[in-house]
């Protein structure tokens, strides 16, 4: 059957209305015409979190360099200074620690956030950063900013890996 447009209009106005009734009597106390089904609230318990902590500055500043929730391992921005080579090799062996430390390596990356105060160095040297993959590229972001939390710093690169298997993988 073909709507035309009166009577498109119609049925849309028709429905408008019908769901403005519903509201307003809903605001006045009233049960709406048809029934509606119940869903249950549904309410999540407190999830479990490991840490782990490079150092004890961590604390100070209110953050952890790594927090693994079931099988996925969130690392924080792990940074470098210096020149643009050695900052990038800088972030991605603290990166390379911590997933060392979790029996996870570069390869169970997945998400990988970049954030530089000059990105047109990180551009150039980003055969640097290659090596670390090896050919296995994780989604990636990469981000000029104007300045990094230590402004000595060039670069922060933050991670997401993802355990291969719960049942082996160390907590």
């Amino acid at each position: 059957m073909k709507l035309t447009a009166s009577r498109f209009y119609r049925r849309s106005i028709a429905s408008t209305l019908l769901c403005f009734g519903l509201c307003l009597g809903s605001l006045f106390g009233e049960s709406p015409a048809t029934p509606q089904p119940s869903t249950p609230a549904t309410t999540l318990g407190p999830i479990e979190k490991h840490k782990f902590n490079l150092g004890s500055w961590e604390n100070e500043i209110g953050y952890a360099q790594a927090v693994r929730v079931g099988n996925v391992l969130y690392v924080s921005g792990s940074v470098g200074g210096g020149a643009m080579p050695d900052a990038i090799k800088q972030a991605f062996d603290t990166i390379g620690r911590t997933l060392a430390a979790h029996r996870l390596g570069f390869q169970h990356v997945v998400k990988e956030n970049i954030f530089t105060i000059d990105l047109d160095a990180l551009k150039t040297n980003k055969d640097v950063r290659k090596t670390y993959y090896q050919g296995d590229f994780p989604a990636s972001t990469w981000v000029q900013v104007a300045r990094l939390y230590n402004p000595q710093y060039l670069i922060e690169v933050e991670v997401v890996a993802v355990f291969p298997d719960e049942k082996t993988a160390s907590k």
